[in-house]
């Protein structure tokens, strides 16, 4: 009996030791796990800032476009967009819209500092973002189309358009249109297609992100404007931020939909990244300013028409097609108008006919006209920012001008005069046979005697007057040119 109770007891002691070392390995892994865990779920959240302010172009979106992209490959948790913007291109506007819709990466639309706008093509910018912000004393709206030929589309029963929107077509573009007014009834059918792709569009974004559809379709039509406050309250926006802290404080644990997958928003403990601008932004800023792009194209034609007109320098080979290839991939990214750029062309070789016939100034000045025409039309929006100055077409003009018909023209007819000095200045001239010969003799001209060498079997009569038709070394070559008068 006591035996029996005995190893009860030593059973009972083995469980509890071996129940205790069970416990000690559970909680030795939970305090690993607390350990490895803990770091995680406090872990600083990694938040990019880019800036654009000014109108939306080609640099402005590949500048985008290429700062989201590093966010992506490098897991940033939200990249703000401080925007401040009165339009831009639409074809850079949607490229912007295309990469935040496929983005993986959250990115968060923010107006801002105060006094800031998003009008035109801004509008839509935030209208695609996931999530919307403003920041006090800002607006955002004005999203009426322009058409081609620059001025706001006429809206069937709609106020007078004070900005501009992007254009529903390729190549169309969104920014101001000061002191414009849209016709109050009528609208051609193309008109209407290109209100209602631009409503369409617009309201499809606002669909997609949750947000208000009716005042949407309201910034297009009517032009339609909101502040911060109003555009919180009309479901438009989604935050309303002193500054970039209280925003992100403001969107911390918000939920979004990234790349068709369900996102927390992360900004706790925010480690904020300024994103500078690099040299291919600087580049492409430059080089797509369309007054930049039009001398670039100038120098270019005239550096190879010195290179041709010339050639064996070099100098204007080589500068005429680096500048020629940088003002062509700047025109490539911009709107430009196909027929102003043929009127250009047709302009430059007018100029140069000019140089080379005598039309009496026909071709001269209907160069000059193709010329300022094609300069002025080339830029195919109304955008300010992407005008090109009128004094320097009228500069490049005058330039055309007096280097196509005065200095060219003036060194082709130097070119075609006949040489002054030389064995050149002797050939078409005259002389004189001093006696009868056939073959060789001699003749006297320009004051002396010469050696002189005609046409085998040619006979030259004493006095008659003959061509030079060449020097050989100090020999005349002749040829007869009649008797002596």
């Amino acid at each position: 009996m006591r035996q029996s109770l005995r190893s009860k007891l030593q059973r009972a002691r083995q469980g509890a030791q071996q129940g205790a070392q069970r416990g000690a390995r559970l909680f030795g892994v939970i305090a690993w796990c607390g350990v490895f865990l803990a770091p995680a779920a406090h872990a600083a959240s990694t938040v990019w800032v880019v800036e654009l302010e000014g109108a939306i172009g080609p640099a402005s979106a590949d500048y985008f476009i290429r700062a989201l992209e590093r966010a992506d490959a490098q897991d940033v948790n939200l990249l703000v967009l401080r925007l401040d913007t009165p339009g831009g291109l639409d074809k850079s506007m949607r490229d912007m819209v295309k990469a935040i819709l496929a983005s993986p990466v959250p990115v968060a639309t923010y107006v801002a500092p105060n006094g800031s706008r998003a009008a035109s093509a801004g509008t839509y910018i935030m209208y695609a973002s996931h999530i919307a912000a403003m920041a006090p004393a800002t607006n955002i709206g004005s999203s009426t189309p322009v058409n081609i030929g620059g001025s706001p589309l006429p809206i069937p029963g709609g106020p007078p358009a004070e900005e501009d929107g992007p254009a529903a077509e390729e190549g169309g573009e969104s920014g101001e249109a000061e002191g414009e007014e849209a016709p109050a009834a009528g609208a051609g059918a193309m008109d209407r297609k290109v209100v209602n792709d631009a409503v369409a569009y617009i309201k499809g974004l606002a669909e997609l992100r949750g947000r208000n559809a009716q005042w949407a379709e309201a910034t297009v039509r009517d032009a339609a404007n909101l502040t911060a406050t109003e555009a919180l309250d009309a479901g438009v926006i989604d935050v309303v931020a002193e500054d970039l802290p209280a925003l992100l404080a403001a969107v911390n644990g918000r939920a979004v939909d990234a790349g068709g997958v369900a996102v927390a928003v992360r900004t706790s403990d925010p480690n904020i990244t300024f994103i500078e601008p690099d040299w291919r932004y600087e580049l492409l800023g430059v080089i797509t300013d369309p007054n930049v792009a039009y001398i670039l194209l100038m120098i270019g034609i005239y550096g190879l028409i010195l290179e041709f007109y010339n050639p064996g320098i070099g100098i204007g080979a080589v500068v005429g097609v680096i500048c020629l290839l940088l003002g062509a991939f700047a025109l490539q990214m911009l709107p430009i108008n196909y027929a102003g750029l043929a009127l250009i062309v047709v302009g430059i070789g007018l100029l140069a006919a000019e140089a080379f016939t005598p039309s009496f100034g026909l071709f001269g000045v209907g160069g000059g006209v193709a010329f300022v025409v094609g300069s002025i039309i080339l830029m195919d929006t109304d955008v300010p920012a992407y005008q090109i100055s009128l004094p320097i077409i009228a500069a490049a003009t005058a330039f055309s001008v007096l280097i196509l018909v005065f200095a060219l023209g003036a060194a082709i007819r130097a070119r075609r005069l006949r040489s002054a000095t030389g064995k050149e200045s002797m050939v078409g001239g005259t002389a004189r046979v001093v006696a009868d010969f056939t073959g060789e003799g001699r003749v006297r001209a320009f004051g002396e005697v010469w050696q002189a060498r005609g046409a085998a079997g040619v006979a030259f009569a004493t006095d008659s007057r003959v061509a030079i038709t060449g020097v050989d070394g100090l020999c005349l070559l002749v040829e007869p040119l009649g008797d002596a008068p």
